[in-house]
């Protein structure tokens, strides 16, 4: 009989149900559900809608009973950094932010008045970004304290939606490394951090790895869905799902997780928290099996999306490609990771605004914004890669392109040309492929990531881009 695994893969802006199963050594993926998301605006907030998440995510369950496959275990990935407060009885207290909302403004120098940076970073590895959930505590700290003092639990969403679905609280590993609040070391929660910080240390659960166990489906979820499986821990942090997907057996190649935003790094058995890497803002998240993902959040391609979206999606990706091809010779370039296009009003227009304000060529065009981007970003792995290297002291062959911007052909050449490196792009599903991974590897089906990964590369199309 046919054994089924089901990755929720749950994006920014979507979210996906995809069943796997392996047939004839190949892992096999039939996407069965899809659903809208993104952050909705109340006020001057940035809130995530988690009961509409959480209805699509059993609305795409009862998919699986409709099909005739049924799952023997499902497991949830999402985005990282954002969280829920459970109060005595476990109901959410206070809203669900984003991590585009402008609260956290400032709290870094909050944080840093109790701790310092370097000291941080040392303690941490995680580089600045100003929505680590570390700066958003702060913020609720700061502006609401009450919440704080009533919360009882904290889960990552990942682990809120799983205890919904089984009323079993389970903290994840990866992803709550990306808190800034886990030890490198110790491999959980940093208490004395955090009770430094003077957050309640009382909320934050045992950190458990992937292919924990979080529980069976309650009766009531049984009964809606049409059915009974097992709830598993993935790496629920996406990136971290997705690094597990990169087809390369040894698994000690660059990498770019390329969607929204560009994760560019290295798999390192030890965290480099030095103040070389602090300098250059690189992150030491947690992976499968301890693997540290040595990396660098880049913008991604969340600018273009910007600026497609403003034409009112008027363009494929494809033709924005050629318009770019077409005015390759423009020399303007922006630095994607500045804040300025974090979550501006108007993206064509915070590009227009950084090129006037650096003395450049102002981009009218549709063709001469979008080359704009997709050379700044070309150019920003190029840097990265030397960092990189620089910093880990190795030197390295190739350049695997995993998740949806792997099919970014365009960009993939611009990455090639840049890096002076072979780009090996796919597979475009990464994230879910890691996420059914780790359940595969959990039931006994696969082994371990070596034999999971050499599965991934003889059951997905990779493609090669030279450098020209």
């Amino acid at each position: 009989m046919q054994k089924y695994y089901l990755a929720i893969d749950i994006g920014a802006s979507s979210g996906r149900h995809i069943l796997g199963h392996l047939e004839d050594g190949q892992m096999r993926l039939e996407e069965i559900y899809r659903f809208e998301n993104g952050m909705k605006k109340q006020g001057n907030k940035l809130l995530w809608d988690t009961e509409h998440l959480f209805t699509e995510i059993v609305n795409g369950m009862k998919k699986c009973a409709e099909i005739g496959k049924i799952p023997q275990s499902m497991s949830i990935d999402t985005w990282a950094v954002d969280y829920v407060l459970l109060d005595e009885n476990d109901e959410v207290i206070g809203d669900t932010y984003g991590y585009r909302d402008s609260r956290t403004n400032g709290m870094d120098k909050e944080v840093y008045e109790v701790i310092a940076e370097s000291e941080l970073y040392e303690k941490t590895g995680i580089q600045k970004q100003i929505f680590n959930t570390i700066y958003q505590l702060m913020a609720v700290k700061k502006q609401t304290p009450d919440i704080l003092e009533k919360a009882k639990t904290f889960l990552m969403l990942p682990d809120y939606f799983q205890f919904l679905l089984t009323g079993n609280k389970v903290s994840e590993y990866t992803n709550a490394t990306s808190t800034q609040l886990v030890s490198p070391i110790e491999k959980q929660w940093d208490k004395s951090l955090i009770s430094q910080l003077g957050y309640n240390e009382e909320m934050f659960l045992p950190l458990q790895m992937p292919g924990y166990e979080v529980g069976s489906l309650k009766e009531e979820i049984q009964k809606e869905v049409g059915f009974a499986c097992k709830v598993v821990l993935c790496a629920s942090h996406d990136t971290a799902s997705a690094v597990m997907a990169m087809p390369r057996e040894e698994g000690n190649g660059l990498y770019i997780s390329s969607g929204t935003w560009s994760l560019m790094g290295v798999e390192l058995s030890e965290a480099l928290c030095n103040e070389e890497s602090q300098k250059a803002n690189f992150t030491n998240e947690g992976g499968y099996e301890y693997h540290f993902r040595y990396l660098k959040n880049i913008m991604g391609l969340w600018m273009i999306q910007s600026v497609r979206h403003e034409l009112n999606d008027a363009y494929s990706f494809a033709e924005l490609c050629g318009m770019a091809e077409e005015h390759k010779d423009f020399k303007s370039r922006v630095d994607v990771n500045d804040d300025a296009f974090l979550a501006p009003e108007n993206m064509t227009e915070a590009i227009k605004d950084y090129c006037r304000k650096t003395n450049q060529q102002v981009p009218e065009s549709i063709g001469e914004i979008a080359t704009v981007i997709y050379q700044s970003l070309a150019d920003c792995y190029g840097k990265t890669v030397h960092e990189i290297e620089s910093n880990t002291g190795r030197t390295y062959d190739g350049i695997h392109v995993i998740g949806g911007g792997s099919n970014a052909a365009y960009l993939n050449q611009l990455t090639a040309n840049a890096t002076g490196k072979t780009v090996y792009a796919g597979p475009g599903e990464a994230t879910a492929i890691g996420n059914l991974m780790a359940q595969m590897i959990q039931s006994g089906e696969m082994e371990r990531l070596e034999e999971a990964r050499k599965c991934v590369f003889n059951s997905f199309n990779i493609k090669e881009f030279k450098p020209q």
